[in-house]
């Protein structure tokens, strides 16, 4: 089928290809085949499909075999490198299909896979999934999605059997970018909290103790995030109700007791570190957010 223009409701396909077949790639499969898809599944390792065929699903024996059997093909890779790995064999089968790549990687890499499908005649619809596997197959979350909007106005439907949409524009980069932006956030979240349980865990207090309060802190972030966003992108970074000189001496205070604890203390010391420079380019009675300009200028000398 030539997708090269497409409106809307002109397509609605009842089937599609799902390669890769971790956790996300079955889940993705799985909501396919529950929403009534006829699906056809490929993995380097075959045993991943036992239970989709078992459901219905049919194992494609070989990647051709797979981008031949339908025009929509969802990738769930582990990144783009994976994708021209296991692709690139097949190029020939690419024309005329649909793409939709929903492995991990970086903006200009999503870029030059969008530029490599459109060679081998494929259009490429780039997504970061922002729900684990068990968020498949509901509207609960949101994949970010970009590329040309006519295809993704015309598939739209069939890329909300996996989650609900967000189209961020045309640029192929844009999805990966909003994916690893959120990426940046959960994951140092996330190490900042396990840092904070080793650290209790270190002087007697158990996971389930800390938790309802970790929990109170995370959760107040939401009214910081609305009090300091309109400052910054106004480039108002005034100390009036915290400063970095008051950061200092605050996590110095964390580092020190981390070390006492015998618990490594590298994660808050690299944050120190930033605030530190932070004070040093003069900036000590700033606010905080005087680090959204200090981040921006790069890396340290």
């Amino acid at each position: 089928m030539n997708t090269s223009a497409v409106h809307p409701s002109a397509v609605r396909p009842s089937a599609v290809t799902v390669i890769g077949l971790g956790p996300m790639g079955r889940a993705m499969a799985g909501a396919y085949l529950d929403a009534g898809y006829r699906v056809t599944v490929w993995n380097r390792t075959a045993r991943r499909a036992d239970d989709l065929v078992a459901r219905g699903a049919v194992l494609a024996a070989t990647v051709e075999e797979a981008l031949a059997a339908n025009d929509v093909v969802v990738l769930s890779l582990t990144d783009y490198a994976a994708m021209y790995a296991i692709l690139e064999p097949a190029a020939s089968a690419l024309e005329g299909r649909v793409l939709v790549n929903l492995s991990s990687d970086t903006p200009e890499k999503a870029r030059e896979g969008a530029a490599w499908a459109a060679k081998h005649g494929a259009r490429h619809l780039t997504g970061g999934v922002q729900t684990p596997p068990s968020g498949i197959g509901t509207t609960d979350f949101n994949t970010f999605y970009s590329g040309p909007r006519d295809l993704f106005e015309a598939y739209e439907g069939v890329l909300k059997v996996i989650t609900g949409t967000d189209y961020r524009g045309e640029d192929p980069g844009l999805a990966a970018l909003y994916y690893q932006l959120q990426m940046d956030l959960f994951w140092t979240t996330l190490t900042a909290w396990l840092h904070t349980l080793a650290l209790a865990d270190a002087n007697g207090i158990s996971a389930s103790e800390i938790r309802p309060y970790a929990a109170e802190t995370l959760g107040g972030m939401g009214q910081f995030l609305d009090f300091y966003t309109p400052r910054i992108e106004a480039g108002q970074h005034a100390g009036d109700v915290e400063r970095i000189s008051m950061a200092v001496a605050s996590l110095d205070h964390v580092v020190e007791t981390t070390r006492d604890s015998g618990v490594d203390p590298l994660l808050p010391a690299a944050v120190l570190e930033t605030f530190r420079r932070a004070a040093a380019e003069g900036y000590e009675e700033d606010s905080l957010t005087r680090l959204f300009e200090v981040f921006g200028r790069g890396a340290a000398a």
